[in-house]
């Protein structure tokens, strides 16, 4: 399963590419919005899409079957920043499930601030 091959086509919206990884009966889920897509759901929801997104691959892990991979998402029109988890599982080469976490980007909570805890990552 070509993981990077996967993400790319994604971020470019790419329906024809995204096709070629996903096995038909796939099931993808987002739980931050409690969303349940087929294949072809998912396929349109990601093409439709608005704006145009560029994507950096930070981290692929591999345990069986199980790819699990962090995303981070961008706008390359606005200073929309979100990181995504995802728990691939891959028959062959294909995809037979997602199940996808994200989360927006930003600086701390100010309360975190006004405590002086942690320090940036980067």
């Amino acid at each position: 399963m070509d993981v990077k091959g996967f993400w790319k086509a994604v971020i470019e919206q790419n329906e024809g590419e995204i096709r070629n990884f996903l096995d038909p009966n796939a099931v993808i889920r987002w739980h931050n919005t409690n969303e349940q897509f087929t294949s072809e759901e998912f396929i349109r929801a990601n093409c439709a899409y608005p704006g145009t997104w560029a994507g950096e691959l930070e981290r692929v892990e591999k345990i069986d079957d199980l790819i699990i991979t962090v995303m981070r998402i961008f706008s390359k029109e606005t200073d929309v920043s979100v990181h995504a988890t995802s728990f691939i599982r891959a028959e062959g080469d294909k995809i037979v499930s997602i199940d996808e976490y994200w989360g927006d980007d930003g600086i701390a909570p100010e309360w975190r601030l006004d405590l002086c805890l942690g320090r940036a990552i980067r």
